[in-house]
């Protein structure tokens, strides 16, 4: 009498068990479908030759992210890190300033890194991967100044002795959450944003180069450096190679 309960639980752990096994045997994949158009091979490599690898690479600061299978196990990571706005590790709020080293990601850049990620990740055709960039032109792209006579160090408010024509400002020693709005204010009454610092890390110990050279006259208010911090003025003389 007991016989035939006793196969029938035996029949229905055989289906259970060799259920699990091939669930544990199947690979496991969050991305197998594929819901965007935008690949690797032809948006987000280009993204990255220009905004990422000067650290993300072979031999860089941190792990690779050349190919499709160096960046895919990353993508979520990617996506979480450019949607906080931590990298790449700039520093200044876009919009108050115009700097010509700026490796921030646009709002369209963003959504299309973002895009990439949620829809699957996938890497694209071989046919549309850009050329390979020389180890040349990886290097940092916040450009390289040959320091010199002319920077002037500003830490709380500045006055301006003389004329400064401003080749960019290179926060210096400023405290780790620190955000700071750095203005010129000319003797005419006119203010020009400099600088907008937020949340400011170590990462962001780098020059600002502006877009164009700006011309401070004699009696220039700098504002915005907190009292204890300090930025260097660069002036456009000092400059060297930058991007």
């Amino acid at each position: 009498m007991l016989a035939a309960p006793i196969k029938l639980r035996r029949a229905v752990h055989a289906l259970v068990v060799g259920a699990l096994c091939g669930a544990l045997a199947a690979p496991v994949s969050g991305h197998d479908v594929i819901t965007t158009k935008v690949t690797f091979d032809r948006e987000i490599v280009r993204l990255f030759q220009d905004h990422c690898i000067s650290c993300h690479r072979k031999g860089g600061t941190a792990f690779a992210l050349t190919t499709w299978e160096e960046a895919r196990p990353w993508a979520k990571a990617i996506g979480e890190e450019v949607l906080r706005r931590r990298m790449p590790p700039w520093g200044a709020v876009k919009g108050f300033g115009d700097f010509r080293n700026d490796v921030a990601l646009t709002p369209e850049q963003l959504e299309l890194v973002v895009d990439w990620e949620e829809g699957g990740a996938p890497e694209g055709d071989e046919k549309d991967l850009p050329k390979v960039p020389s180890p040349a032109s990886t290097k940092a792209a916040f450009g390289s100044l040959r320091h010199g006579a002319g920077e002037v160090l500003v830490s709380g408010e500045l006055r301006l002795a003389k004329p400064l024509l401003l080749d960019g400002l290179w926060p210096k020693s400023v405290p780790a959450g620190a955000s700071y709005q750095i203005t010129a204010e000319l003797p005419d009454g006119s203010v020009e944003p400099l600088l907008w610092l937020e949340n400011y890390r170590r990462e962001f110990d780098h020059p600002f180069l502006l877009r164009k050279p700006l011309a401070l006259p004699a009696g220039t208010w700098i504002h915005g450096v907190g009292a204890g911090a300090g930025v260097q003025l660069l002036p456009a003389k000092a400059r060297r190679a930058a991007k």
